[in-house]
């Protein structure tokens, strides 16, 4: 409000400087023919950045919510200008050399919005996602800006036939190479998994991120836990127009929300519904473009007294359109408030504190089992589990729910690329006990970090889940489970001691004592890498070549604008 009572008006700082006046004659010129009219120009503008495209079922519905989501700030007061960044699928790219520009994506959706927003002068943006890398990828921009802003989640898939989805579809790769699934069923699943638009259905990384994002407060409640294709997905892109023109009035931005607390709470939620490791390197990450420091650390601390509590796949039998059917991620979030797990006071894109945002939550219906009780959790801790030892001083992030057991040792099997260990694992070559190490698949050496999906995927559908471990410098998908550990640093590709393994060396992974060890000593780890060379660059031109000379590690969020 103003001194004298009246409402204050919406901040124009950036759109004003870019119509007012008789010198911007020709920036109105030009706006006048994409449909502003003489009154648009009194009112702020909202950057309306899309990732919409025909790439990907997870996208291919968002230019209609674009279009909602216009309409809304238009109704509100302001004026709504649409614009897009790209996406790229990792579900199609998966296992190929084109995967290795997945995480690129993420950088570059960050800057095309940066751009487009800071070059155009909106006064705020609200960013739509529904992929993977393009969720943090939006976060990052927004960050970068630091405008008044909302992210909204494009909502989930609905299950294809017989409760499959995408993952089914790479385990029945793994079947079908076991003799266990026949051409007639592989074609089948292949047909009927994926039944329409939408992320991916389980807790992989898309639906993880997007609860995450909530979490933090930067998504309207409930945004995260929506059917793509749903009435309640067009409702909450009808309540951003009124919700960003309120946070343009205060001047709410986004370092006002995401603050270390905010990422704490998100922190929090991922564990608990047992989401992807892909979490840990955004988080980092969009941490990191805010300016607050989280660290591997802090995911241990955090991870040592919140439980498992949500029963969903990869590792567990629901789906996220089922947990949307008892009410999605809210009352998870008001029962870890009410444990003290979160921090009710932090600020959110309503405007309000996340504790008055759960005020008038309603608990899950009762017999549900989808979300367990702390009494009854899936795991009483963290199935994140940030390992650290001789095989990985700077950290690795390893996926372990404690159903393929709590500590691993077996002979290493030593592949130099995701392609070589598929290979080996369709040719029935890998068997139990054996410790799959697959590098030069980092951020530099891949370049890019592809996921190794395809390769625990096959695994899982041998049957090796329990009996088989892989280590790789890459990183896993939402959808891998089993005894996997990734994001191992200093990667291979840097001179980490990954880059000596060899076949049959004995590898210990303990979640217990959250070490990673290769048991050699350290004459032998040392005389190893006095002798190893670096790889020369598998790129040397182009946004793969740029990714790999800019890139930080692992461990500090694969971001690219900390070593400019």
């Amino acid at each position: 409000m103003t001194d004298d009572n009246t409402p204050a008006k919406p901040s124009r700082k950036h759109s004003s400087q870019v119509v007012e006046g008789v010198e911007r004659a020709a920036s109105r010129a030009m706006l006048h023919a994409v449909g502003f009219s003489a009154d648009d120009f009194r009112k702020p503008q909202v950057g309306v950045a899309s990732t919409w495209s025909m790439v990907t079922p997870c996208n291919m519905h968002i230019n209609g919510l674009a279009e909602t989501v216009n309409a809304s700030i238009n109704a509100a007061g302001g004026k709504g200008v649409i614009y897009n960044t790209i996406t790229i699928s990792d579900g199609i790219s998966m296992g190929t050399e084109g995967m290795k520009y997945s995480l690129v994506s993420r950088e570059i959706i960050a800057d095309s919005i940066e751009a487009v927003s800071g070059c155009m002068g909106h006064d705020g943006i609200i960013a739509i996602g529904g992929c993977d890398k393009n969720m943090p990828g939006c976060i990052m921009g927004l960050a970068r800006l630091n405008r008044p802003a909302i992210f909204i989640y494009g909502g989930t898939i609905r299950p294809g036939k017989n409760h499959t989805d995408i993952i089914s579809v790479f385990e029945a790769v793994g079947g079908h190479a076991k003799g266990t699934v026949s051409d007639i069923e592989l074609k089948q699943i292949e047909e009927t998994a994926i039944p329409g638009a939408g992320s991916c259905g389980g807790m992989y990384t898309a639906n993880t991120m997007a609860s995450a994002i909530e979490a933090m407060g930067m998504s309207l409640p409930g945004s995260s836990a929506q059917d793509a294709v749903s009435a309640d997905k067009t409702q909450d892109c009808e309540r951003a127009g009124q919700a960003i023109l309120e946070l343009l009035r205060r001047d709410i931005k986004p370092s006002d929300i995401m603050t270390r607390e905010a990422f704490e709470n998100a922190i929090t939620v991922v564990i608990a519904l047992g989401g992807s490791t892909n979490a840990v390197l955004h988080l980092i990450a969009m941490a990191s473009t805010i300016g607050v420091r989280i660290t591997l650390d802090d995911f241990t601390r955090i991870g040592q007294k919140v439980p498992v509590l949500a029963d969903l796949r990869p590792s567990g039998q629901y789906l996220m359109s089922e947990l949307i059917q008892i009410g999605g991620i809210q009352p998870l979030m008001k029962m870890l408030l009410e444990r003290g797990l979160l921090h009710g006071d932090c600020l959110t894109v309503t405007g309000q504190t996340l504790a008055d945002n759960l005020a008038k939550v309603q608990p899950y219906p009762q017999g549900q089992d989808i979300i367990r009780s702390f009494d009854n959790p899936i795991k009483r801790n963290s199935h994140l589990v940030i390992l650290k030892g001789n095989l990985a001083p700077g950290g690795a992030v390893a996926k372990i729910t404690g159903k393929e057991g709590l500590q691993f040792t077996g002979k290493a099997r030593v592949f130099h690329s995701e392609e070589e260990a598929m290979a080996a694992i369709l040719a029935n070559k890998i068997v139990a006990g054996d410790v799959m190490v697959i590098r030069y698949e980092g951020p530099k050496g891949g370049p890019g970090m592809r996921e190794m999906l395809s390769p625990t995927s096959a695994i899982m559908g041998q049957q090796l889940g329990d009996k088989v471990a892989l280590i790789t410098d890459g990183r896993f998908s939402g959808g891998s489970h089993g005894f996997v550990v990734g994001h191992v640093t200093p990667e291979a590709q840097a001179g980490g001691p990954i880059a000596i393994v060899q076949d049959g060396d004995e590898i210990t992974i303990d979640a217990e004592t959250r070490q990673i060890v290769l048991n050699l000593t350290d004459e032998e780890i040392t005389r190893r890498l006095s002798n190893w060379q670096e790889p020369a660059p598998r790129y040397t031109r182009g946004v793969l070549a740029k990714y790999a000379k800019t890139v930080a590690s692992a461990s500090e969020g694969a971001v690219t604008d900390t070593n400019l």
